[in-house]
C-alpha cells in the first residue's frame, strides 16, 4: 500500500508505473506476432488452394485428351510422319473434328439411305394393293378373262400410256446441253415415273379405251 505522501521516486511507485504503461505490455508483442503469422498462414492457405484447383484443372484437361485418343480411332493409327512420338493436344483435336465429320455425313448418308427404303416400301404396298384388286376382280368375273384380247388393243393401251408419259416428258426435258438434258430425265423420272403415277395413267388410258370399245 503505498503511503500518501509518497513520491513518484518511490521504487514501489516505479513499478507500478512500469505495469500500468501500455506501450511496455508485453502481451502486445505476441498478439502483433499472432497476427502476422495468421495472415501468413492464410496467404499460404489460398496460395495452396489455388494451386491445387489449377492442378486439378490441368489433370481434367488431360483425361478429356486421353478420353478423345481412346474414343477416336483415327487418333489410335499409326501416323509414320510423328513415328512413336505423343500426338499434340492440336493433333489430337484436329483428328476429333476430322472423325465427327465423317460421322456427320455418314449419318446423312444413312438418312437418304432409309428415305429411299420408305419409297420402296410404300411403292410395294402400292403394288400388293394393285395385285391383290387384280386378284379379286379374277375371283368375282371368272370368265372375265376367257375373251381373247387382240393385239391391236395392247397397242392401243402401250400407245396411250407412251403418249401420255410423253406429254409430261416433251414439257419437262430440256436439251440446251446434254449435262442439262440428263439432269431433266432424272428429275422427270423421278417426278412422273412414281408407281401411284404411272398407276393413274394405266387407269385413265384403260377407261378411255374401255369407253371406246363399249
Amino acid at each position: 500500500m503505498t503511503e500518501p505522501g509518497a513520491s513518484p521516486e518511490d521504487p514501489w511507485v516505479k513499478v507500478e508505473y512500469a505495469y500500468s504503461d501500455n506501450s511496455l505490455d508485453p502481451d502486445d508483442e505476441d498478439s502483433d506476432y499472432h497476427q502476422e503469422s495468421y495472415k501468413e498462414s492464410y496467404k499460404d492457405r489460398r496460395r495452396r488452394a489455388h494451386t491445387q484447383a489449377e492442378q486439378k484443372r490441368r489433370d481434367a484437361i488431360k483425361r478429356g485428351y486421353d478420353d478423345l485418343q481412346t474414343i477416336v480411332p483415327t487418333c489410335q493409327q499409326q501416323d509414320f510422319a510423328i513415328g512413336s512420338q505423343k500426338l499434340s493436344k492440336a493433333i489430337v483435336l484436329q483428328k476429333t473434328i476430322d472423325y465427327i465429320q465423317f460421322l456427320h455425313k455418314e449419318k446423312k448418308k444413312q438418312e437418304e439411305e432409309v428415305s429411299t427404303l420408305r419409297k420402296d416400301v410404300m411403292a410395294l404396298k402400292i403394288m400388293k394393293v394393285n395385285y391383290e384388286q387384280i386378284v379379286k376382280a379374277h375371283q368375282d368375273n371368272p370368265h372375265e378373262g376367257e375373251d381373247q384380247v387382240s393385239d391391236q388393243v395392247k397397242f392401243n393401251v402401250f400407245q396411250g400410256i407412251m403418249d401420255s408419259l410423253f406429254q409430261s416428258f416433251n414439257a419437262s426435258i430440256s436439251v440446251a446441253s446434254f449435262q442439262e438434258l440428263s439432269a431433266c430425265v432424272f428429275s422427270w423420272i423421278e417426278e412422273h415415273c412414281k408407281p401411284q403415277t404411272l398407276r393413274e395413267i394405266v387407269l385413265g388410258v384403260l377407261h378411255q379405251l374401255k369407253n371406246q370399245l363399249y
